[in-house]
């Protein structure tokens, strides 16, 4: 199967991955309704056409938090991506390194922050969840300044684990032990070109950036384990004071939903923040990303830079979330499953189709640049 677009790419990953870990992509929380959502409601999102314009000189590029991008356009963190392909983090991170993107590492990553910044040679975005072990979220804070990091993302809507049903019925989680890891090495043995390619070629597995605190521990149960065990559900407003005070870089706070802690991310002097509900891993039920977007960036107006994730498979997808209100946008599953079906090939492949939709739509609403997209390209009801 050849991939036409970014949705395409996630036949291709659930041919090519074990069902446990297409299914830790793929699915969402409960019954999956805010996932279904998301898409839903922004394919639902009416563009304006404009003709007879000069739409001749196009240009993409646009700058946030300092650093000049050459399309409005991150990869946002997700847990565990480097198991959809041999060291995969490393090769997301160079495919966004060359299309003048950022590339935003998850703290639960299966390539750690020093492998993967050996593998690039610009910063990248570092992700970050409260953790009860202070002393680790010191030292991989100390990591990512060494690193250059050029933004922290503080994910704030964790302070416990969602309920996602396929990881159950998948056997990723609910059977610990010898008999769910027995169900994984079947799946894995249905895979035998990703067996080879990630669990054999792809060695040394350690779990990345939480392999000191797992002291050789490398089970995907000893690591959700940890998660479950060290995620903080004390957490509060005031507990950035202490991420301050070991960050001084951009701050972009992941998860908010709501216009009034949009509000006390400003107050609190955040950079920046994502509108997002995890992709509709964790509350199931909640709004859509394009459902909440248009009230947060009122809210805040140019006090943070505002991003948003949620739903996002092709170029027009970023165009409808620009014109509601965004900055710029996070792509998640739609960078995962080309991972996972061509590995960095595929990563950058979904990035020239994001480019090219983009400029496709920007064209046919009548604007040249990003700052000229705005609510006025969108149909009113």
């Amino acid at each position: 199967m050849k991939a036409a677009s970014a949705l395409d790419y996630r036949e291709i990953a659930r041919r090519k991955l074990p069902r446990f870990l297409f299914e830790y992509i793929d699915g969402g929380s409960y019954d999956e309704v805010t996932l279904g959502a998301n898409r839903d409601d922004l394919k639902r999102i009416s563009l304006r056409q404009r003709v007879l314009r000069d739409v001749s000189d196009i240009d993409l590029s646009t700058t946030l938090f300092g650093r000049r991008m050459n399309m409005p356009v991150a990869l946002a963190p997700i847990g565990l991506a480097g198991l959809a392909a041999r060291r995969g983090e490393v090769q997301a991170a160079r495919a966004a390194e060359a299309a003048g993107v950022p590339f935003t590492l998850s703290t639960v990553s299966a390539c750690d922050l020093g492998e993967v910044m050996r593998g690039v040679k610009q910063p990248i975005w570092f992700q970050l969840y409260m953790i009860r072990d202070r002393g680790f979220m010191r030292d991989i804070l100390a990591k990512a300044r060494e690193a250059r990091c050029a933004a922290l993302m503080f994910t704030v809507d964790m302070p416990v684990p969602g309920s996602r049903y396929r990881d159950y019925r998948s056997g990723l989680a609910g059977a610990p032990g010898l008999f769910g890891a027995g169900r994984r090495i079947f799946q894995a043995a249905q895979r035998p070109s990703w067996a080879w390619d990630v669990g054999v070629c792809g060695q040394p597995h350690q779990l990345g950036n939480v392999a000191p605190v797992l002291k050789g521990r490398t089970g995907l149960d000893d690591f959700f384990r940890w998660m479950r065990e060290n995620f903080d559900p004390s957490i509060s407003w005031k507990d950035l004071d202490f991420i301050r005070s070991e960050w001084t870089g951009p701050l972009i706070i992941k998860g908010v939903l709501d216009a009034e802690d949009a509000r006390e991310a400003a107050r609190i002097g955040a950079d920046g923040l994502v509108v997002s509900n995890h992709g509709g891993r964790q509350l199931d039920g909640v709004p859509s990303t394009t459902r909440a977007l248009p009230a947060i960036a009122d809210a805040v107006g140019d006090r943070l830079t505002v991003l948003a994730d949620g739903g996002v498979r092709s170029g027009l997808d970023v165009v409808r979330m620009l014109a509601l209100g965004a900055n710029g946008v996070l792509l998640g599953r739609a960078w995962a499953y080309a991972l996972a079906g061509a590995g960095q090939a595929g990563v950058s492949h979904v990035l020239r189709l994001m480019d090219a939709e983009m400029r496709v739509a920007m064209a046919l609403t009548g604007v040249t640049r990003i700052d000229q997209i705005s609510s006025d390209v969108l149909v009113r009801d």
